[in-house]
């Protein structure tokens, strides 16, 4: 058992210090695109599945909230929470549009969508993201392997090498982290504040 703990340990400090290795650019990118959206009075919209579905979560519930800074709190919507809106879309419409239609509900342009997929095909998150750049979001994909059918379709990605999910969930949890506190220090460390 000792060397099975050893060798999860050991994957994931792998994965980990390949974030900086290849991704410390990319995330500088996508924190500056989610601080000029809410600083401009947008908001963010995030979703996933499963695992995805939960790091979604966590993050609106860090920006909700708060993740370290005494702050307002930030307008971001995690889809994957609402059952009656899952259940009665997936039902009438399939599961694949249960994002579509709330982007196409909510999402304005100038909001930042984002999608957060480990294998890089989830239809639905793909489905919502080609729904929200036709209303005119930006679109960040956190993603796993090559990226798959997603990460050609979204403007920016923070796509973890590897092919194993709980690796590659890990390390989106770790981004997230890495987010959350790149927008409270350029929103309320730097003056440049919030338009409400």
């Amino acid at each position: 058992m000792i060397d099975e703990i050893n060798r999860h340990l050991k994957a994931h400090i792998d994965t980990v210090n390949s974030l900086g290795e290849m991704l410390a650019g990319p995330i500088s990118n996508c924190a500056r695109v989610l601080i000029d959206a809410l600083q401009g009075g947008h908001k963010i919209l995030v979703m996933g599945n499963g695992g995805s579905a939960a790091d979604a979560q966590h993050f609106a519930a860090e920006m909700v909230g708060r993740y370290l800074l005494e702050r307002k709190a930030l307008p971001v919507i995690a889809l994957t929470t609402d059952t009656s809106i899952l259940t009665s879309v997936g039902n009438d419409y399939g599961f694949d549009e249960i994002f579509a239609r709330q982007v196409e509900a909510l999402a304005s342009p100038g909001d930042v969508l984002i999608g957060i997929s480990t294998s890089g095909h989830s239809r639905n998150v793909k489905r919502a993201l080609e729904v929200g750049k036709a209303i005119g979001t930006r679109t960040i994909g956190l993603l796993g392997r090559d990226g798959g059918e997603i990460a050609p379709l979204v403007e920016l990605t923070l796509t973890v090498p590897g092919d194993t999910t709980p690796r590659i969930q890990e390390a989106h949890l770790l981004m997230v982290h890495i987010l959350c506190d790149l927008v409270e220090k350029g929103l309320f460390q730097s003056g440049l504040g919030l338009k409400r």
